[in-house]
């Protein structure tokens, strides 16, 4: 499981110009999973983000998380952050898992992270065409991957 984190001052997602997800302060989050992924996976990497100090305290440092800073959350599933471009220019999409396991780990994620927020999260449309507008805050943006725990 791999995510892109954007610190932003506000977020938005479209589907065929109509807004389906919106958020202002918090973090936008781009999701791809894997074949080889779990509920183990999904349950690391949710915890890591609710729980990363990557928002400003009253001291101007990243010191408060998500979850202390009463941010939103907007989750887009993204199948392309697993592209190999590792021989020839058209990437390669063999490690993405396939859209009937992405789809079910995309749910189970949007669960995690509202179980552990406690309240309901903002998503774009799983399998959809989307158009992402982003306030990068900082700009903060940061990668984790469940496979590589850095």
């Amino acid at each position: 499981m791999r995510v892109v984190i954007q610190r932003v001052t506000s977020a938005s997602v479209k589907v065929k110009d109509r807004i389906v997800g919106k958020i202002d302060s918090g973090l936008l989050l781009l999701v791809g999973f894997e074949i080889k992924d779990s509920l183990e996976d999904i349950v690391w990497v949710t915890n890591k983000i609710i729980n990363m100090r990557i928002f400003n305290d009253s001291s101007n440092k990243m010191n408060l998380s998500l979850k202390e800073n009463g941010g939103d959350l907007l989750l887009i599933s993204q199948f392309t952050l697993f592209a190999s471009t590792k021989k020839g220019n058209r990437p390669s999409f063999m490690h993405s898992a396939p859209p009937e396991i992405a789809k079910k780990w995309y749910e189970t994620t949007i669960e995690e992270f509202e179980k552990l927020l406690g309240k309901s999260i903002q998503t774009g449309k799983f399998g959809s065409m989307m158009d992402v507008s982003i306030q990068n805050n900082g700009p903060v943006t940061i990668i984790v991957d469940s496979k590589n725990k850095e």
